[in-house]
């Protein structure tokens, strides 16, 4: 095990006995929700994966260890804490252990964490992906070289809408990441279900996940898989009306000279401002189901 990591008691277990566990990632608590409803929403998170017969393991970094498990004093704690814990992606692990830091994990850190610790399957609410304007600010994130490179499933409502998804696609194409759509034959766009741009595959069951991804590892193909799941119906939001509001928060970025790892906590705030917090209620909505599919795939894996 690497000398940095600590596994939760309970997390450490299930590893042992073979039973499912489902990784979740932390910059949702300390950036992506006011408090006290990112703590809120995270204990809520663990609980429906406990509901769906797998164990839970929220990832981060706290006193410059990589923590794979929390207790719920931990995530209060980042919950509390929220923008003053730093946004931690690859770049950052290496100083983040070293200062002895508090972090939160990105999809690319939790994806490398999940790995270490030898957890196969990881819920989040929507990847990072290329940025909007990218080909000349060349704002991609990291998230989509990580889903190349480490051999973790990750299960999501699809890229964030405030990206550009049409390129996102394009680049995981080139990284021979595998898109798959779960029940639908279309890229869902995290606020919304669809966005008009196709999958590579659809699938209908977590047994059908599960399936595909055991072929993968035993192809010893080295990366990961992107597994976009819509948000529920009834959640879904009007896609003129969040369409609007993404387009005036990106303007509003360019015009406040925003950019890097700033750019999607502040687009996603300035969202859910516009929409008077009916994004909000979607990003939990959409992260439940998510929560939902992984538990049952990672269920299926096991057997």
């Amino acid at each position: 095990m690497n000398k940095y990591l600590d596994i939760s008691p309970e997390v450490q277990k299930a590893l042992a006995e073979g039973k499912p566990v489902v990784a979740l990632e932390s910059t949702i608590i300390s950036h992506g929700m006011p408090y006290p409803k990112n703590v809120e929403t995270a204990m809520l998170v663990e609980k429906t994966i406990r509901d769906n017969g797998a164990v839970p393991a929220t990832i981060a970094i706290i006193g410059g260890r990589l923590k794979a498990g929390l207790s719920p004093e931990e995530i209060e704690h980042l919950g509390k804490s929220g923008r003053k814990v730093a946004k931690v992606s690859r770049r950052d692990l290496a100083a983040i252990v070293a200062r002895g830091a508090d972090g939160a994990t990105t999809v690319t850190t939790t994806m490398i964490i999940a790995h270490m610790a030898g957890i196969k399957v990881f819920a989040t609410g929507g990847i990072g992906g290329v940025h909007r304007g990218a080909e000349t600010t060349m704002d991609i994130s990291a998230d989509l070289e990580e889903l190349a490179n480490t051999p973790v499933m990750v299960v999501c409502a699809g890229a964030k809408s405030i990206l550009d998804l049409g390129l996102t696609l394009e680049y995981l194409e080139t990284k021979g990441v595998p898109v798959i759509g779960y029940g639908t034959d279309e890229l869902p766009a995290f606020y919304t279900r669809r966005s008009g741009f196709g999958v590579d595959y659809r699938v209908d069951t977590p047994a059908q996940l599960a399936a595909m991804f055991k072929a993968q590892q035993e192809l010893g193909m080295k990366g990961g898989m992107l597994v976009t799941n819509p948000i529920p119906e009834q959640y879904a939001m009007d896609k003129e009306v969040i369409d609007a509001a993404i387009d005036r928060a990106v303007k509003e970025s360019k015009e406040q000279g925003i950019h890097g790892k700033e750019t999607t906590p502040f687009l996603l705030a300035r969202v859910v401002e516009l929409t008077g917090g009916d994004s909000l209620e979607s990003n939990i909505r959409l992260v439940l189901n998510n929560a939902v599919v992984a538990s049952k795939t990672a269920a299926e894996l096991c057997k």
